[in-house]
């Protein structure tokens, strides 16, 4: 299934040109047009789904290991010193594009990129809730 206003769609099934860095019949791995960092790449599949919980669990599959391959010969190429791989879902996540993808950004001493958060505290309060809410 393929979306038609897609962009993502659009790329991942090479109607739009794109710097390719991996393809196979199910994905295609592109360099980002806004990058985090220096070499910041986009795992797309090329059937669409909106997100990660629309996403057939054998495509979820494939998909970390073609994050993880890319990601491994990314590093290699471009010698960084560790690598951020991140998949957000909603808006609220900071999904921009509603088509699955998979950043690969890798990452270099100071690079200033800002992916991170500030660690808060799991309360015996909120675990206990959490806790009990996944067991229904």
């Amino acid at each position: 299934m393929k979306d038609v206003d897609c962009i993502f769609c659009k790329i991942a099934n090479g109607e739009i040109p794109s710097a390719t860095v991996y393809e196979d019949e199910d994905f295609r791995v592109i360099l980002d047009l806004g990058p985090a960092t220096k070499g910041h790449a986009l795992v797309l599949p090329k059937e669409h789904w909106a997100n990660l919980f629309e996403l057939p669990d054998e495509v979820a599959q494939k998909g970390i290991l073609v994050a993880k391959k890319v990601a491994g010969k990314l590093r290699d190429a471009l010698g960084c010193d560790g690598f951020n791989i991140v998949q957000n879902n909603g808006t609220a996540a900071g999904q921009t594009v509603f088509h699955f993808h998979i950043h690969l950004i890798p990452r270099y001493e100071n690079d200033q990129a800002g992916i991170s958060w500030t660690p808060g505290t799991l309360t015996e309060e909120d675990k206990k809730e959490i806790l009990s809410k996944m067991d229904a």
